[in-house]
């Protein structure tokens, strides 16, 4: 009778933690917006089953032997897979082996736009480390880095940042509370960033069409781009190498035209195996003990301003570039350089269609739009060096 009596005892364990319902319940919000309006469906949902896999009662999917070092099966996902930069690294090969870098080869002055969107990045931390200094919270310097990096919104690069100052000291619950802001907010792109958008902008400016290049790039050059790409930033960012070596490469066999096998997994096997690892992943990150705390809302506060920074910063760069070059450059292209590709450029094309129907510059757009990938592990890499 007491074993049977254990089939229930997951009953009694949710009625003595009801913390617990409440991460379920987000999880399955999570899940709702994945499916029913579509946000990011392939990140939400393994995220949402993740969460719902990590807050089940006694923690079965996490670390069901007390007092040993072996766990179930989430457990190894985590320290094996996650936490030492193993996924994030293969996501970022994915991303490369998809990127196009052509739009933004064929104006390469939008690199400044992807680069000023790092001004997200710099606001976020000074404002963690100024949050820091009050009382009632208890970030240090490990901490603002993590949450700095949201304002990249780049999901591969915040995985990898937010673990490396794990590792080297940010408190437990920063980690998981960064990461699922981060790909939260990506995934409300579109509805973070428009009164943004107008808010910084006018009709007129959004009405800009925007003429594409004469002569278009050279396959010597997209070649060129990745090769030299990955030596400057390793040379002059060598804690950057992770992340722009394995962009880089991806990026290589896209556009080396003799991989094609390579090319066709990095694209499609590999990268799916590894978001669904990344997503389930992410969110066994989010146990109820860790996860219900005023630190972890401040971070979601930070994350939502380092964001709105990076828009900002871009979209100002952006009018810069547009008066400069005499009304010729549409200034809400610079809201992509906060990466999150490609649904920063989308956001950008949906907005000036909706000014002007007749009006296409979504590639233009997603010149910044890369560029603020690159930015993103760059300024990630400045973060790691910085930061020990």
């Amino acid at each position: 009778m007491d074993n049977f009596s254990d089939i229930f005892v997951g009953f009694t364990d949710l009625w003595s933690n009801p913390q617990l319902l409440g991460m379920i319940a987000i999880a399955l919000v999570l899940i709702y917006l994945g499916i029913a309006k579509q946000m990011e469906p392939l990140l939400l949902i393994p995220i949402g089953v993740g969460i719902i896999l990590a807050n089940m009662p006694l923690g079965e999917a996490i670390m069901p032997i007390v007092g040993t070092e072996s766990g179930g099966f989430l457990y190894y996902f985590r320290h094996y897979l996650l936490l030492n930069g193993i996924i994030p690294l293969l996501i970022f090969f994915g991303l490369g082996a998809h990127t196009d870098f052509e739009p933004l080869l064929a104006r390469p002055s939008t690199f400044l736009l992807g680069a000023a969107a790092q001004f997200g990045v710099f606001a976020a931390l000074i404002g963690t480390i100024l949050l820091g200094l009050l009382p009632i919270f208890d970030f240090n310097l490990k901490d603002a880095a993590s949450v700095a990096i949201i304002g990249g919104a780049e999901g591969p690069t915040t995985v990898y940042v937010a673990s490396k100052m794990w590792q080297l000291g940010a408190h437990d619950s920063t980690l998981p509370a960064v990461i699922v802001a981060c790909y939260s907010y990506m995934a409300l792109v579109p509805i973070i960033q428009p009164p943004i958008i107008r808010l910084l902008t006018t009709k007129k400016e959004r009405m800009i069409k925007m003429a594409y290049a004469e002569r278009p790039v050279s396959r010597k050059t997209k070649i060129l781009f990745p090769i030299i790409t990955f030596l400057l930033c390793g040379l002059f960012i060598p804690k950057a190498i992770p992340l722009i070596g394995m962009f880089t490469f991806g990026n290589l066999l896209r556009e080396c035209g003799v991989a094609d096998r390579l090319l066709k997994t990095a694209q499609n096997e590999l990268m799916n195996i590894t978001i669904i690892l990344l997503g389930i992943t992410v969110g066994s990150l989010m146990i109820a003990s860790d996860f219900f705390t005023l630190s972890t809302i401040a971070v979601f506060i930070l994350g939502i301003f380092a964001f709105a920074s990076a828009t900002a910063a871009g979209l100002i760069l952006g009018k810069v570039m547009c008066r400069l070059s005499g009304g010729k450059i549409n200034p809400m292209i610079g809201a992509a350089g906060v990466s999150a590709v490609p649904m920063a450029a989308r956001v950008v094309q949906n907005m000036a269609a909706k000014e002007d129907s007749s009006n296409f510059i979504l590639m233009h757009a997603m010149g910044p739009n890369v560029a603020g990938a690159i930015g993103a592990a760059v300024a990630g890499g400045i973060l790691l060096a910085l930061i020990q």
